[in-house]
């Protein structure tokens, strides 16, 4: 009984299978998508059109990908409102 859960030592390169922060991965549910974090607790994905989701390591199904990480559109900011004018009485 070597497992984590029972005190053992990780070997993390092992436990994520490979995947580095910036892969391209396909996941059967969402699609395709890049790795954002990836630990021996949990890997997270930001799918291209299903946003980011957080999965276990241990439990994710992944498959490498070749597809090129669509542009995100910039983020816009707000403008700021204009100052009111004091009113004269």
């Amino acid at each position: 009984m070597g497992g984590a859960a029972f005190g053992g030592v990780w070997n993390q390169e092992a436990d994520v299978r490979g995947y580095a922060i910036g892969d391209r991965v396909s996941q059967p549910q969402y699609g395709t998508g890049t790795i954002r974090l990836v630990d021996q607790y949990h890997t997270v994905i930001d799918f291209d059109e299903h946003g980011i989701r957080r999965f276990s390591t241990a439990m994710v199904k992944l498959e490498r990908s070749t597809t090129v990480e669509p542009g995100k559109p910039a983020k816009r900011t707000r403008k700021k409102a204009a100052p009111k004018e004091a009113k004269e009485s």
